[in-house]
């Protein structure tokens, strides 16, 4: 099992909870007579991603420098919906850390607790796996019209 972004200090409980396997199957049907489906980490972490941009009061997912190589990579024309999500993926279980920016103005333990409904209801939904834990990091308040370095709007060169 491997994180896809990011690391925690719980990494090791995580990996043994999301390797445990459930006596009751998932309404997936993950494992059948017929096979097996798997779902990657990356899957499951843009599912999570998208979903925590999806909660009222999220300003952004992903620390500083996680953000600052998001604004690139949008830059160059991509997205990476899985940044600033974290991800452990077993049989039929999954963990998920989730850092986020509030936006100021809105109480922490509702976003928080949004975020994590939003996420499990995602996930399980489209994936059939059990959602053992959402842990929520929040590294920082939007304050509007407070721009950092990493949120500034592009700006004309000096020098043309």
């Amino acid at each position: 099992m491997s994180q896809t972004t990011g690391t925690t200090g719980k990494s090791t409980e995580r990996t043994q909870a999301a390797r445990e396997v459930s006596t009751t199957p998932t309404g997936g049907g993950l494992v059948t007579s017929q096979g097996k489906t798997s779902i990657g980490d990356g899957v499951v972490s843009k599912i999570a991603g998208i979903a925590t941009r999806e909660v009222d009061g999220v300003f952004a997912v992903g620390g500083g420098a996680a953000r600052a190589m998001g604004a690139v990579r949008e830059r160059i024309g991509g997205k990476n919906h899985a940044q600033g999500v974290s991800v452990e993926v077993g049989e039929r279980q999954a963990a998920v850390d989730v850092d986020v920016v509030v936006e100021y103005g809105y109480a922490i333990a509702d976003v928080a607790d949004g975020v994590r409904r939003n996420v499990i209801r995602s996930i399980e939904r489209m994936t059939g796996l059990e959602v053992t834990e959402v842990n929520v990091a929040v590294g920082d308040i939007h304050i509007p019209g407070e721009e950092s370095e990493d949120q500034a709007p592009e700006q004309e060169p000096r020098v043309r």
